[in-house]
């Protein structure tokens, strides 16, 4: 009877997959019946974007993988596909993701032969807690870092029919940006903002809130796979996301998360680094040609999405093999192959992009671009010549008392020496330290990929798994004293050292640089005691221990989460928009893929939120390369509204000129007056 009850199962299960797929098109119709504001436009993305993993998670069940991991790399690797189909023949966005759909209908055969697969309660408990903290960043919501930039690529993507790779810039005759001549994330965003029905500036607003939870499981993931343990996967997720959102306040990292790139963390590093890694250990522990190909697109996503992420990421897995290497060679094969897996596609694409990244001033800067960089990185480098300077120590500290513990506690992973976390702690910190603090080797990662860029080695140094991997040491060692230990511990560093977040930054008083050097010299004992000392070391038993090293780490982290929620409001440096009336005025008058001609940072807002080309966007946000001259761009702006020189908006290629009268109050010019109210003012240029 239990045979037959079992198959009995076992059919229904390949019976009702099917129709669980139907849920997300489903809940879609439902909230596109809503209104695209508050709770409805809530419904609208979460839906959206459960539709947009949808083909990446049929694609993963008919390989057997499970978990989010494989599915979202999955759904970026069918984008892939989909917008390289749309480039070559200039169609539009709903080409790429009718190539999503399917890729999704020709792996469902094979995923409904396999049964379907219960989400594990600790993946829904995790899903859960990213929904609460989403709905809580909805309220700290804001337009910041280069969010305007971003923008004006995901309008373009939704609104124009017939799309290039250059149709996307904000310059009608710019050259490609190398951070994103191949916009999958903008695509990523287009895709969720076209199937829910929503204007794209409110899926880069609010987006955070329903990317988070794939935040929180991604996470979550990556640390079950290096921990092979739930309770571990948990601690990761918890220590990652007070690191990156609760630390700082305000939303921290996080409120960018439709970013592809922010002024700490983006997109791409939050999302896809941790599928990267939960994949990775994976493979690691039980290779299979399904896993090394998921790698693989893990890999070429983020490459795509930034490039020079991939450069990090690929510096701290090479430290993570030499150091398993040394501490125990059973695996070190899978992890060779994991890694040449995950360096090909990077390869391929930057090699891709080299004739781009060669234009741009920042690759291999002469003296006046590393000068630059000196004056507005100056506060976190020592520098002693052109040639020679480093990252400040106190950088790897500086968000407070979750990183200041993580570096304390490196060197604890060598009484955990045979474990795979260990060698991932220690070779990962390593060689992240060593870039990053030697001056003869920063430089060569600077000129690599640019100074602004080879700062966020230490954002990709994996702290969190240090942390996680210590609490773990701890509460072996010490038994259930780890919890006071662990609640006092959390008080005195969020009193003494909360860190840092001002850009720039003012003080650097996360933590002393010595103690920064203490850990760097720490981890390189451990490394070489764990290497030389064999057997002959102690090494202590983790199990067992799982809960109450979660419990520490959750008394820790009690303090920083009491301060990120007590300052929890939008920050303050947020980008404003341009009036809602005006936008809505410039799309009645403004045909699509005109050239407007105003100041730099009128053009930038203009470009965000209408789907036009400009003439200026300030040089910060713009790639300096040859064909963009945004300097050039921003001087002939300035030289226009000063002397009024007719020939300048033609030689732009212009028939419309908007004026900002708050910046140029009593600026007139003789043309056609098209529209004006209180502040703005637009013409048509003859």
């Amino acid at each position: 009877m239990s045979t037959v009850a079992a198959d009995l199962e076992v059919r229904f299960a390949r019976r009702s997959f099917p129709l669980a797929w139907l849920a997300a098109p489903a809940a879609l119709g439902l909230s596109r019946l809503l209104p695209a504001e508050g709770l409805g436009l809530g419904l609208r993305l979460a839906a959206a974007t459960a539709c947009l993993l949808l083909p990446g998670a049929v694609v993963a069940r008919a390989l057997a993988l499970d978990g989010l991991a494989p599915a979202f790399v999955g759904t970026l690797a069918a984008l892939f596909a989909g917008m390289t189909i749309m480039f070559t023949v200039h169609g539009s966005l709903w080409l790429a993701i009718a190539v999503m759909g399917a890729a999704g209908v020709c792996a469902a055969p094979f995923a409904f032969r396999r049964p379907g697969v219960r989400i594990p309660a600790w993946s829904l408990g995790v899903l859960a807690l990213g929904v609460a903290a989403g709905i809580a960043l909805w309220w700290v919501a804001s337009y910041g870092g280069d969010a305007f930039f971003h923008l004006a690529r995901v309008r373009k993507l939704v609104d124009f029919g017939s799309i290039s790779l250059k149709s996307l810039d904000e310059y009608k005759d710019g050259g490609l940006h190398p951070g994103y001549a191949f916009p999958l994330w903008h695509g990523v965003l287009a895709v969720i903002a076209k199937l829910a029905g929503v204007d794209p500036s409110e899926v880069v607003l609010h987006g955070p809130t329903v990317l988070l939870p794939l935040f929180f499981v991604l996470t979550y993931e990556s640390g079950l796979a290096l921990f092979r343990s739930r309770w571990a996967g948990l601690a990761t997720m918890l220590v990652t996301f007070a690191l990156l959102g609760l630390a700082p306040g305000h939303g921290g990292s996080l409120v960018w998360l439709t970013s592809p790139s922010s002024p700490a963390f983006n997109g791409g590093r939050m999302l896809v680094l941790p599928a990267l890694l939960a994949l990775f250990f994976a493979y690691v522990r039980s290779p299979s040609w399904a896993l090394l190909a998921s790698v693989a697109a893990a890999s070429g996503a983020m490459t795509l999405i930034h490039p020079p992420d991939a450069v990090l990421m690929l510096i701290v897995l090479f430290g993570f093999m030499v150091a398993r290497a040394l501490l125990n060679r059973s695996d070190v094969g899978e992890i060779g192959t994991a890694l040449a897996a995950a360096t090909l596609p990077a390869v391929a694409a930057i090699t891709w992009l080299l004739p781009i990244i060669r234009q741009t001033v920042s690759h291999k800067p002469g003296a006046e671009e590393a000068r630059r960089a000196f004056a507005h990185y100056g506060r976190e480098l020592d520098i002693s010549g052109l040639h020679s300077y480093r990252l400040r120590p106190e950088l790897f500290g500086r968000v407070g008392a979750v990183a200041i513990a993580a570096i304390v506690l490196i060197p604890l992973a060598v009484l955990a020496r045979r474990r795979l976390w260990a060698a991932f702690v220690l070779g990962g910190m390593l060689v992240a330290y060593a870039i990053a603090l030697l001056p003869f080797l920063f430089p060569q990662l600077g000129d690599a990929v640019s100074i602004s860029e080879a700062r966020r080695i230490v954002g990709f140094s994996p702290r969190a798994f240090a942390l996680v991997g210590g609490a773990l040491v701890l509460a072996r060692l010490l038994g259930p004293l780890v919890l006071p230990v662990g609640l006092a511990a959390g008080i005195l560093l969020q009193w003494s050292m909360p860190g840092d977040f001002s850009a720039p930054y003012r003080h650097l008083h996360g933590s002393p640089g010595w103690l920064t050097w203490a850990s760097f010299v720490g981890a390189g004992v451990a490394l070489v005691l764990g290497a030389i000392g064999g057997r002959r070391l102690p090494a202590i038993a983790l199990s067992f221990r799982e809960p109450l090293a979660v419990g520490a780490v959750v008394l820790f982290l009690l303090p920083v989460a009491v301060h990120g929620y007590s300052h929890w409001s939008p920050p303050k440096s947020t980008e404003k928009p341009l009036p809602p009336s005006l936008v809505e005025v410039l799309r009645e008058r403004l045909p699509e893929r005109s050239v407007v001609f105003t100041d730099a940072q009128t053009g930038y807002e203009l470009a965000a939120f209408v789907p036009v080309y400009v003439n200026a966007t300030p040089p910060r946000h713009s790639s300096a390369t040859r064909a963009n001259h945004p300097a050039l761009s921003v001087r002939d702006a300035q030289r226009f509204f000063r002397d009024g020189v007719m020939s300048i908006p033609l030689r732009y290629g212009a028939q419309w000129l908007l004026v900002d009268r708050a910046r140029y109050p009593r600026k007139t010019f003789p043309l056609q007056q098209v529209y004006a109210d209180r502040r703005y003012v637009l013409y048509r240029l003859p």
